[in-house]
């Protein structure tokens, strides 16, 4: 296993992501548990999860009955969970309120059967909410040991920046993560996401590198496709056709290859993997072996062309 800093810290996490987003939905809690101790056996030691997933803690649930079956899980376990959906009906219980930071990590704690959080994540911006008061309830969990490192997700740049800005004035650490949908299909975050977090010395850690699935030989199992994305697909059909071509040529399965193009951006931390059965995390382990060469890279850029680089360069001079 590759191992990187988090970002600017001295956190040393894994370059895959184990994702826990099929837990207790279409991966079975044994199943689950499977996976995990599979991923320790591969060295991968950053895993991330959320307290939406599983259906209102379902998920958070699974993990922390594995880390009570000891063996020292928890501590081999860089431990990420986001909050901001709502987990009720009644107000305060979503976004990011001082209120429901307080409530949402105390619940998760419980759920994950753990006395703290290594990398606690706003999954969403909540415009609504000053990003003073957001620092001020991570800072008490914080000192209350609560609580280790901060982290977003969806952020877009501009939220990044303000948040680093505010926290720098209340000379607190602010984040150490970005979370962004970034892959082949989607390479948005090139144009100021990414430049900002490197600005910033923020991991950047993509989710759905796959994208949803069509970048992992979906031409080769059409007929297993789910109905959800098959506008996707026939809007990127040519794309994917040629791109699965060159895996080919390559001699490497498509998500291997998609793996390893995110391995190989600036900035990127490590792509989160969602694999269901062992089988696919073990298959997934081979983007770590293999370096795409620069013509490669090229022949991806030409299938896949991103915005045209950083803003503003992207679209003026």
């Amino acid at each position: 296993m590759e191992y990187t800093d988090l970002g600017r810290s001295g956190l040393s996490v894994s370059r895959l992501v184990l994702g826990t987003l099929n837990f207790g939905w279409n991966t079975q809690e044994g199943d689950a548990h499977a996976l995990m101790d599979r991923a320790h056996e591969h060295g991968i030691n950053f895993f991330d999860t959320a307290n939406v997933y599983g259906g209102n803690g379902g998920t958070e649930t699974i993990i922390g009955n594995w880390f009570a079956a000891g063996g020292e899980r928890r501590t081999k376990t860089v431990l990420a969970t986001k909050f901001y959906g709502n987990m009720g009906e009644w107000p305060n219980q979503g976004r990011l309120s001082a209120l429901n930071i307080r409530r949402a990590c105390e619940a998760s704690l419980k759920r994950l059967r753990t006395d703290y959080i290594d990398i606690y994540q706003m999954h969403h911006v909540d415009r609504a909410t000053p990003f003073e008061e957001i620092w001020e309830a991570m800072d008490v969990l914080r000192l209350q040991g609560k609580i280790v490192y901060t982290g977003s997700s969806n952020f877009a740049a501009w939220h990044i920046v303000k948040g680093q800005e505010t926290a720098k004035r209340r000379n607190c650490y602010g984040l150490v993560s970005e979370q962004s949908c970034y892959n082949l299909l989607n390479r948005t975050v090139e144009l100021e996401v990414l430049p900002a977090c490197q600005d910033y010395g923020v991991g950047m850690i993509p989710w759905s590198p796959l994208g949803g699935g069509l970048l992992g030989g979906i031409l080769r199992r059409e007929s297993l496709r789910a109905p959800i994305i098959a506008p996707e697909l026939d809007k990127h059909r040519s794309a994917i056709a040629e791109y699965e071509s060159l895996c080919d040529e390559l001699g490497d399965a498509p998500a291997t290859v998609a793996l390893a193009w995110l391995l190989a951006q600036p900035g990127v931390t490590g792509p989160i993997i969602g694999p269901r059965t062992v089988a696919h995390m073990d298959a997934s382990l081979r983007a770590l072996e293999i370096e795409l060469e620069e013509k490669t890279l090229q022949r991806l850029d030409q299938i896949f062309p991103g915005p045209g680089g950083p803003a503003p360069e992207a679209y003026t001079w």
